[in-house]
């Protein structure tokens, strides 16, 4: 069955990325270079900790099992691009744009996405700890049966964003403005902070439930007996 433009609390469903990569070739070992132009290539097990590939352009690339350990992207564009199984700590990205992307089974921890703009991506997979998207650019994203702890939101845009069986923990939206922001998928649902952002967004009833206490504390509330 078709996808509706239009849920049924009248969200807006995020427009999916369709990836169709060329024939590729290689991508010979060595060194990133910042402001590279990589386009058709395929990395493989590529060991790409701690190189410098700031200002880069991925286009109709696959990344595959590569190390991404602390691996200076910072201003890159990815586009039209699938990213299967990277693994690293501390990979800078910020600033970049991702655009038509597939990241699939990430394992990352304190990825740095501020100031970075994404737009037809999904994240399915894999599990992403201190994701740092503040004062980022989303739209048409899907965070799909991935598991997110502690992911920063704070002053981010997000327009047409959905959680699908996607655990969402101890998040922050703190000055973040949403629209057509669909979270009825996230389960665990935790929110530390910007629970008076989430005008915009969708959640279920059973979810505002489990929120009550912080929405509470938030407001100021006594609850009592």
């Amino acid at each position: 069955m078709a996808r509706r433009a239009m849920g049924e609390a009248g969200v807006r469903s995020a427009r999916r990325p369709e990836v169709r990569l060329p024939p590729l070739e290689p991508w010979p070992d060595g060194e990133l270079q910042p402001d590279g132009d990589y386009d058709g290539l395929e990395f493989r097990e590529a060991d790409l900790a701690g190189q410098d590939g700031a200002g880069a352009r991925f286009m109709d690339c696959a990344l595959t099992g590569c190390a991404v350990d602390e691996t200076a992207l910072g201003r890159a564009r990815v586009l039209d691009s699938v990213l299967t199984g990277l693994r690293g700590v501390g990979t800078n990205l910020a600033e970049s744009t991702f655009r038509d992307v597939e990241v699939l089974d990430p394992r990352l921890g304190g990825t740095q996405l501020h100031g970075a703009v994404l737009e037809r991506v999904v994240i399915r997979g894999g599990k992403i700890d201190y994701l740092n998207l503040r004062e980022a650019r989303l739209k048409d994203v899907v965070f799909e049966s991935c598991v997110l702890v502690e992911p920063d939101f704070s002053g981010a845009r997000l327009e047409r964003v959905e959680f699908v069986d996607c655990a969402l923990k101890e998040a922050d939206f703190g000055g973040a403005t949403l629209k057509d922001v669909d979270l009825r998928g996230a389960a665990p649902l935790e929110i530390v902070r910007g629970l008076d952002r989430l005008s915009g967004a969708v959640i279920s009833t059973g979810q505002l439930l489990d929120l009550a206490p912080v929405l509470a504390a938030e407001l100021g509330i006594r609850v009592e007996g």
